[in-house]
């Protein structure tokens, strides 16, 4: 299936959200399941005959462009498929939620952001939704993940257009030397603009 069902999931949100306001991490609401979402959009492009494109662009520069084969897609998608599950019930407790309506966007925007941010890696998840009037669509995910080591601290800001293109952005700093900043976009479908 390319598509989750999203009408039922965000009728489970509204319906558990007019409940008792003092949750345990049992009865919390779920969290949008972004891994099994990205990885039907992975399991889709597999199956597809898109030409695949990456460019990559190191400190704003411009390096490279190149076509991929679609047996290559889903190595290059790793920086998704390879992040912690926060949908799992262990991580309901250290998220919290936010659900906003943007009027300018037309667009239902989910928001997770961790209780306590140096214990995560995954530092937010924003699911951007167009509501529809059969089914509601997602649009975008866009996720921060920030790893420190004893050395550096490396920033990923990754984001996913869906049925069309990938790109993340990782920024590493080192003691003593200027920040670097990598990028990559992998595109798809960007053709089928809204």
């Amino acid at each position: 299936m390319r598509f989750l069902t999203l009408t039922g999931f965000l009728t489970t949100f509204c319906l558990a959200s007019c409940g008792n306001k003092d949750k345990t991490a049992e009865d919390a609401e779920p969290i949008f399941p972004v891994i099994p979402y990205i990885q039907s959009q992975v399991a889709h492009v597999d199956t597809s005959l898109y030409s695949i494109m990456e460019l990559n662009y190191r400190d704003s520069v411009h390096t490279d462009t190149q076509y991929i084969r679609r047996e290559d897609f889903r190595k290059l998608a790793a920086d998704f498929l390879e992040l912690t599950d926060i949908s799992g019930k262990k991580y309901r407790a250290r998220y919290k939620e936010e659900k906003l309506f943007d009027e300018t966007m037309n667009r239902v925007i989910l928001r997770y952001t961790p209780v306590d941010p140096v214990k995560e890696i995954i530092q937010k998840e924003e699911i951007l939704i167009l509501p529809g009037p059969s089914r509601d669509k997602v649009t975008s995910i866009y996720i921060e993940q920030l790893i420190n080591n004893r050395d550096s601290s490396m920033r990923k800001l990754l984001l996913w257009q869906v049925d069309k293109s990938f790109t993340v952005t990782t920024i590493i700093q080192k003691p003593g030397e200027a920040e670097t900043t990598s990028m990559k976009k992998v595109s798809w479908n960007e053709e089928s603009e809204e």
